[in-house]
């Protein structure tokens, strides 16, 4: 392994001098942290915010999935490695696209650099998507172990560096919508690490059960404590461990939980219908049972008549549902997002409210019974940031430094 530090995107960071951890908790609004260790069930966690590290940080935007996992593996907003959705419409072919590998990532990774100079990186996501996603740069050739807990039983030695996993870790993958879908991830990096087989872990949750479970409900309790017990774990086998999350949760339903939603494209197509007016929600992903693709953060592409882009935003800014609304190249430039991927408008809604397309593009009735929690917006911009040891000697530990969820890898690897 060489020693040199690696470089990327004008930031460096020193190669593990012993096993590194970072974990990207799904969906992590502080108020999970806040509840668990004011009620004493997070032992580990309470310990890293008393002896190690802590603030609390905000995420790229949107707050997502996607472009946040992209965020904390490059240490950069979304405008460097062109991931600013789940889902999004090409404007040079019109045709919408769900991201489901790496194909539109610009540049590299810090995972793939990091395995470049020699060490051993093991990546591990709760769904398959994002795995085809991270997995940039990695192969088995260079030591790499990648897999995702959704296709656990699939895995092969030349694609995962990996096979056989199932068996190795004495349990079957879980089903797709569950928080043992999050703690195969973790107990699957426990295993690796007490098998001795990777010197640095990314290991990236689902937010399953914070879409459908509040803090301090018995369930998000029980699987954030479990969360807590797995982080212990690699503290007690002598692991460095830093935890981030890729954004927040907001409840977004009326008192008698029924979701508040803004349908935008209907709302547009009724007073502009000429523009052609197409509402992208970015939140979309193969995994929409749990939200029904609605989310805090929406795009508008304008496909037949761009002329009224000023009175619409305008008009979206009067709505009691929305926080904010811009033209796209506004939107673009505020939140550092790639501008040949924006929409004509951006519009985010208020807290306790959500954006969707038209009403008859969300089955709501997948909700099951369960009231709307989601996220894309400002409101779920906060997350927590923090690391097992303490970070004395850091030189930005002054309140004014706005901390970002891709320092992630900065504090653990660093200091």
């Amino acid at each position: 392994m060489a020693s040199s530090p690696i470089s990327l995107h004008g930031r460096t960071y020193q190669l593990p001098r012993r096993p590194t951890v970072i974990v990207c908790v799904d969906g992590f609004d502080p108020e999970y942290l806040q509840a668990g260790c004011e009620d004493g069930i997070l032992p580990t966690l309470s310990s890293f915010m008393q002896s190690g590290f802590h603030r609390t940080a905000t995420c790229a935007m949107p707050s997502l999935t996607n472009p946040n996992n992209l965020s904390i593996i490059t240490g950069m907003p979304t405008k460097v490695h062109g991931v600013s959705g789940n889902y999004y419409l090409d404007k040079v072919t019109g045709e919408e696209h769900m991201v489901l590998d790496d194909s539109t990532v610009h540049g590299s990774t810090i995972l793939e650099q990091m395995a470049d100079a020699g060490v051993r990186v093991a990546a591990i996501t709760a769904k398959d998507k994002l795995r085809r996603i991270i997995n940039r740069g990695l192969s088995p050739a260079k030591g790499s172990i990648c897999f995702s807990a959704q296709c656990a039983g699939e895995c092969t030695l030349g694609e995962n560096g990996i096979d056989n996993v199932e068996e190795w870790l004495g349990r079957s993958a879980p089903p797709q919508y569950s928080g043992e879908l999050s703690l195969f991830v973790l107990e699957a990096g426990l295993k690796l690490l007490r098998e001795k087989r990777a010197d640095l872990f990314y290991l990236t949750l689902s937010d399953y059960i914070q879409h459908k479970h509040a803090p301090r409900s018995e369930e998000s309790n029980r699987f954030m404590a479990e969360i807590d017990r797995c982080l212990g774990e690699f503290v007690e086998m002598g692991a460095v461990v830093a935890v981030t999350g890729d954004h927040g949760m907001s409840d977004k339903s009326d008192a008698e939980g029924n979701p508040n939603v803004l349908f935008l494209e209907d709302f547009l197509h009724s007073k502009w219908p000429q523009s052609g007016a197409r509402v992208i929600c970015p939140i979309a992903d193969p995994f929409v049972k749990h939200h029904g693709a609605l989310g805090g953060f929406v795009r508008v592409h304008l496909l037949k008549d761009k002329s009224d882009a000023q009175a619409m935003v305008m008009a979206c800014r009067q709505l009691p549902q929305v926080e904010m609304a811009l033209l796209g190249e506004e939107a673009a430039a505020r939140f550092e997002m790639p501008l040949d991927r924006e929409g004509d408008l951006v519009v985010i809604s208020k807290k306790g409210f959500a954006i969707g397309s038209r009403a008859d593009e969300h089955d709501l009735s997948q909700l099951q019974g369960h009231r709307l929690r989601t996220h894309g917006g400002l409101a779920e911009q906060e997350i927590p940031l923090l690391r097992s040891a303490s970070m004395e000697s850091h030189s930005q530990q002054r309140d004014d430094h706005e901390w970002r969820n891709f320092d992630v890898f900065d504090i653990a690897l660093n200091y």
